[in-house]
Parts: structure tokens; sequence; C-alpha cells
């Protein structure tokens, strides 16, 4: 029995290996590293100093940190609750599997597939204030990416409108799995469209809805590219991102150090975020839809 038990330990850490070794390669390691590099001063040049607190110290009291971090938290509260609500309205929709739907479940997924920074230069031609398709078509012109009040705004849309497809494709998977006899007993005891939505529906996609709104949190704080090729961070540091501060001070300020406090700031908060989501949820969800 203990040869037996054996070897089935040591086959499940076989097969564990590979996703062991690319955890502990590309995550764990990547984040000693980083918090290695925020105790030290690096211009990707010089020779590596050790510095201490120094960076956390100059980063915690810097305003332009805290501006950014401001301006994620709008442009996460912007994103995530309009994409969640609109990939679940498409996946309904879907789900109903009228004809053409498997042409417009195609249609949802591509802007997700497809590169941010091609799909960000492409809506930079769009929204061009001279020459873009916008202001051509209506011949007036708007300064949809250097208007500070607008910016944010825009940029929040072309992300909302890159992600939604993802969000539907979880949204229409957890719907498709839950039991039809559900929904019918509902209809026969004349229960309303609404009423299946909100009673049977909604609580059952309580795991997608949970994975949804954490990966978009996620997803929308590390958003970079969509920024980077819109507006640079700005006008008026009004679109810049954490991400795209975290950037600027690695490559262009020449500051890994406080770049890597800036990584670990945004790491802990995000795993602070997720905590809180987990213990919402963790009471309100039934992975058992039987």
């Amino acid at each position: 029995m203990r040869r037996a038990r054996a070897r089935q330990t040591a086959l499940g850490y076989a097969l564990l290996a590979p996703s062991l070794f690319g955890v502990l390669t590309f995550l764990l390691l990547p984040m000693l590293v980083v918090a290695w590099l925020s105790l030290n001063r690096w211009d990707l040049l010089s020779p590596i100093e050790y510095v201490g607190l120094s960076n956390w110290r100059s980063v915690l009291t810097d305003s332009s940190f805290g501006t950014s971090l401001v301006v994620t938290v709008f442009f996460i509260a912007m994103v995530v609750p309009v994409q969640t609500a609109l990939g679940m309205f498409a996946a309904t929709l879907l789900a109903r599997d009228l004809p053409g739907t498997g042409v417009f479940r195609t249609l949802y997924v591509l802007p997700w597939i497809c590169s941010p920074l091609a799909i960000a230069v492409l809506w930079r031609w769009i929204l061009a204030p001279t020459d873009g398709a916008i202001g051509t078509l209506f011949g007036q012109r708007i300064e949809w990416l250097t208007d500070p009040v607008v910016a944010l705004p825009v940029v929040s849309a072309v992300t909302i409108w890159t992600n939604v497809g993802y969000v539907t494709l979880f949204f229409l998977a957890g719907i498709l799995a839950i039991p039809t006899d559900v929904q019918n007993a509902a209809r026969i005891d004349g229960a309303t469209t609404w009423q299946r939505f909100r009673h049977i529906t909604l609580p059952m996609l309580r795991p997608t809805l949970f994975f949804v709104l954490v990966t978009g949190i996620v997803s929308a704080a590390q958003v970079f590219d969509t920024v980077y090729a819109l507006t640079g961070g700005g006008p008026e540091e009004r679109t810049d991102l954490i991400a795209h501060r975290i950037y600027a001070e690695a490559f262009g300020a020449a500051a890994v150090g406080r770049a890597a406090v800036m990584a670990m700031v945004l790491f802990v908060l995000l795993v602070g975020v997720t905590i809180v989501q987990h213990l919402y949820f963790r009471r309100r969800i039934s992975y058992d839809l039987t």
C-alpha cells in the first residue's frame, strides 16, 4: 500500500512538474526579482546600487503616482461594470440560438483575440480630429484624445469594445451550463423572462460573474498598449494609468527601482481587491448546478 501511494504521489508531482516549473519561473521568480529591485537604484546601464527603502519613500510621496492610482480607479470603475453588463446581455441573446448566432459569436470574440496595440492604432485613426473616420463623417473637428475631459472615457470605451467579447464568451458558457429543466419548470409555473433571469439565471451565473469580475479588474488595472497608442498618458496625465506610469518610470526616466515599487504596490492592491471579492462571493456561490 505504501509503495502504491508513493507511486501515485510521484506520478502526481511528475504531472504537475511542467505547471510548477512555469509558475516558479514566470510568476514567483519575477515577483522576487521585482521585490529585490525595489530596494535598489538602477538606470539599466550603471551598476545596481542598494538604497534600502529610499525608492519606497520616493514613490509613496510622489503626487504623479497618486494621480495614476486615482486615474486607474476611475478607469476600472468605468470599464468593468459596463463590459460585464454588456457581456451578460449579449450572452443572453446568443444563448437563444437564433439564426446567425454562430457568426455573431465569432464576431464578438475577434476584437479580443487581436493585438491591443493594433486595435488602439486603428481607433486612433478613427478618432483623429482632422482626417479621422468620425470627424470626416460628421464634418466636425472633435478632440477625442486631447481633451482632458473626454480622453479617459474614450480610452475606456475602446477597452470595453475590445474586452466585451471575452466577457460574453464566459457568460455564454455559464448560461449554457444551466440545466434546462430548471428553466422549463419556472416557465411552466408562469415565470416571466425577467423573473427567470433574476431568480434562476443570475444566481447560477455567480461563479462566472466572480471569475469575470476578478479577471476584469486585474486586466483593467494593467492596461498599457491602448493608452500608449491612443494618448501616451495625456492629456494632463488624465489617462496616465498605473501600467503606463510604471513603463514611463522604468524606460522613460530609467528609474527601475521606482518602477519596481509601483509594480509591488499595484500587486498588493490587486491581491487585496481579489480577497475582498472572494470573501463576498464565498457564501453566495454554488458550483453544483444540478
